[in-house]
């Protein structure tokens, strides 16, 4: 059982992460997109998004079972700095980039301004992910 919940739990970070890796080639489009053009980019940024959410509540869930079977406690620094990271990062993501994408979309939007502002959000939700990993793995005692 631990193995497979392992296996869930790894495949769910990968398919958590993957999709921002995958928008960063998309961002130069963007940029030079027309405004009827962007009707095409933003729903595949929006999907990305969506998938890693959904790829998120199941990282949770393994995450919590592996807990669950294993002797690491809930008190352990690693899990505690891990589940703060993560909540940091629900919060970040909830506003990182749906409203950035809604105003994208508006014909007087600073396309130049907003593709920025995505771009360094990616790469401010691949350092949190990259740091919650790294608390999973190298499962550092800090207290």
């Amino acid at each position: 059982m631990y193995s497979f919940l392992l296996y869930v739990h790894i495949l769910s970070a990968v398919a958590s992460i993957g999709p921002f890796l995958i928008l960063f080639p998309l961002l130069p489009k963007m940029r030079r997109a027309s405004h009827d053009s962007l009707s095409y980019h933003v729903p595949m940024f929006k999907y990305a998004v969506r998938l890693s959410k959904h790829a998120g509540h199941v990282l949770v869930i393994s995450g919590a079972l592996l807990i669950w079977i294993t002797h690491w406690t809930w008190l352990t620094s690693w899990v505690i700095m891990t589940l703060i990271v993560m909540f940091g990062s629900l919060f970040f993501i909830a506003r990182a980039f749906s409203p950035t994408l809604r105003k994208l979309m508006e014909p007087e939007a600073d396309k130049e301004a907003l593709v920025a502002k995505l771009r360094m959000n990616l790469i401010l939700y691949l350092v949190l992910m990259l740091l919650m990993m790294w608390f999973m793995v190298a499962k550092p005692e800090l207290w």
